[in-house]
């Protein structure tokens, strides 16, 4: 099993005519991902790496059965493609857009609450590095030949530092399930808590690693959710120890601005909640292998 996609799972490219939607739609097709498509307003009815253009999502939905999107779309219209996607009945999207207004997100997360629970549009992002299910699918711009298949989820604000973990657990023999990116910005649309759920439920997750840094709640009430619910080991690295509060560092979210916000914080109060911590980014690896080890 694999979490949010499969090799099945039908995908489209909003923005795929543009020149980062065409490389990262190509390199998703040459890693095996089932695209089966595009939206470029304007240039529907045309091909495009040899699939068809869509004006629009919900002609994509109708005529190629697509089920999930990623949006490369600039800031300034990023939240309506994702608002499109979400009418159109899309289950999946994952916004790789950076620099999406902060107000323009407060409306996409309002206008996805319209949408009854079981119905509503799962979105991670904006300014992430997208998911991949190893040797499955790839929904997104992360260098696919670093992850191994294997049973360790992963959740993460950052891409770059995902990839590390990816790369210390190739080089040491094990792998992952899926590796999900929910993004860096202050508003994004899944929680670690969202994804931990969909680990859990995941019979192939043995052991999952968070990947998380200063700023926000989110990390804290992850810890919380798994003290209460979560019946598989969760171990996490926090970046950001050496940084100063009121300073943003690198994503948009990553800043100090109360107290449970700093990297010592969250490592404190997450190993009081039985989280197993990563001291640094060089030991991710091991100390996910020391876990697993142990199950």
């Amino acid at each position: 099993m694999s979490i949010l996609i499969s090799e099945e799972t039908r995908i489209i490219v909003q923005g795929f005519t543009g020149k980062i939607g065409t490389f990262h739609a190509q390199d998703m097709i040459n890693y095996g991902s089932n695209v089966v498509g595009g939206v470029t307003p304007g240039k529907g009815g045309q091909q495009h790496l040899d699939l068809p253009i869509f004006n629009t999502v919900k002609e994509a939905v109708h005529q190629v059965g697509a089920e999930a999107s990623i949006i490369f779309v600039p800031p300034a219209f990023a939240a309506d493609s994702i608002m499109e996607a979400a009418d159109a009945g899309i289950k999946y999207c994952v916004a790789i857009t950076d620099g999406i207004p902060t107000q323009d997100m407060m409306t996409v997360k309002s206008y996805l609450r319209r949408f009854p629970k079981e119905e509503r549009m799962l979105l991670t992002g904006p300014n992430c590095a997208g998911t991949i299910s190893p040797g499955r699918s790839m929904l997104g711009i992360m260098p696919g030949h670093i992850f191994k298949q294997g049973n360790v989820g992963i959740i993460g604000r950052s891409g770059t530092l995902g990839y590390e973990a990816a790369d210390q657990m190739k080089n040491l023999g094990f792998g992952i399930s899926t590796s999900v990116g929910i993004g860096g910005d202050p508003i994004t649309g899944s929680s670690y808590r969202d994804i931990l759920q969909k680990f859990e439920s995941d019979s192939e997750t043995k052991v999952i690693l968070m990947i998380g840094e200063i700023g926000g709640p989110l990390e804290v009430e992850a810890g919380i959710f798994s003290k209460n619910y979560l019946n598989k080991p969760l171990i996490a690295y926090i970046a950001g120890l050496t940084a100063p509060e009121g300073k943003r560092m690198g994503h948009a979210g990553a800043i100090i601005s109360s107290a449970g916000e700093s990297a010592a914080e969250k490592i404190a109060l997450l190993e009081e909640l039985g989280v197993t911590i990563s001291p640094t980014p060089a030991s991710m690896g091991k100390t996910v292998s020391e876990v697993l080890a142990k199950i």
